[in-house]
């Protein structure tokens, strides 16, 4: 028995010193590049929703540079972004599983938030309302690998090595296959050497103006990575492009709990709320779409 045990202990540590390990305190600085072809309609208009009222969709995170910081401390996330669109705050409670979004724009400052439980049920009133459009032929919904239905993802390791933001990355593909079996490939460069808590990415999704981010792009295969992305280029629906890139890394700084209060001068409610709203008080209002 004494043979056995030796060889059997020695895999158990060297399989624990394998672990990349995580870091839960964190300053992260992103920009995100996206081009949109010259022919890209991205105005839908109106739809009807649920309750007969008029709902119109805005969208967000279109052509340009995002550039945005997040701050990661325990169980809550922040991550700041700046656009020629504007300034956006998503807060990220991953305890209470609750995601706070403010907007500043034209002058205003607002906010709305929803729980996991209500971001999901307006998911499925905007893709029932979608479905409608397409169906009786008013609206032509192009397909979008990030969104389209339930997908799984594979990561790859490839050959490649190259430094970014003073780190050594290495290079995986991260191949999606959609609900109708059609895959495609994104080229992700990570680092190694640590993971981030609750954090799968920053940029894209999570750092443009990013919605009800839950764990930023925790499904779309990050997660899968043996460490965190620092660059990656992804297809997008209508044939825009993404790029990714994260610029510094600063983890031996202490953050304050206040960078997670909401501040005083945001107009805040909740998310149904928000959609519930319309001029003169009265139902329908404004739906916020949030692309990644």
């Amino acid at each position: 028995m004494k043979h056995f045990f030796i060889p059997i202990f020695s895999l158990m540590s060297l399989a624990s010193m394998a672990q990349t390990p995580v870091i839960s305190q964190a300053i992260i600085t992103t920009k995100t590049n996206i081009i949109v072809p010259e022919n890209d309609d991205d105005s839908p208009g109106p739809m009807q929703g649920p309750n007969g009222e008029e709902v119109r969709i805005m969208r967000m995170g279109g052509e340009g540079e995002t550039k945005s910081t997040t701050t990661l401390k325990g169980d809550f996330v922040k991550t700041f972004s700046e656009s020629e669109m504007g300034r956006n705050t998503v807060i990220r409670d991953n305890k209470n599983k609750k995601t706070t979004t403010l907007i500043e724009m034209m002058g205003n400052k607002m906010g709305f938030y929803a729980t996991d439980e209500e971001d999901e049920q307006m998911k499925k009133e905007m893709d029932s309302m979608m479905k409608s459009r397409k169906n009786d032929g008013s609206m032509i919904i192009m397909g979008d690998p990030v969104n389209a239905g339930e997908s799984t993802y594979e990561v790859v390791n490839v050959e490649g090595a190259k430094k970014i933001a003073g780190y050594d990355c290495k290079k995986a593909l991260i191949i999606r296959t959609g609900s109708n079996a059609k895959k495609d490939t994104s080229i992700v460069w990570y680092n190694p050497a640590f993971k981030l808590q609750g954090l799968a990415s920053t940029g894209g999704g999570g750092g443009g103006f990013g919605g009800f981010a839950r764990s930023s792009n925790s499904g779309a295969g990050f997660d899968k990575l043996d460490g965190f992305p620092m660059q990656y280029e992804t297809t997008l629906g209508r044939g825009r492009k993404m790029k990714v890139e994260v610029t510094k890394i600063v983890t031996d700084k202490e953050i304050a709990d206040k960078e997670f209060e909401i501040p005083k001068d945001f107009d805040v409610k909740s998310a149904k709320e928000m959609r519930n709203f319309g001029p003169g008080g009265g139902r329908g209002g404004v739906q916020i779409r949030m692309n990644n």
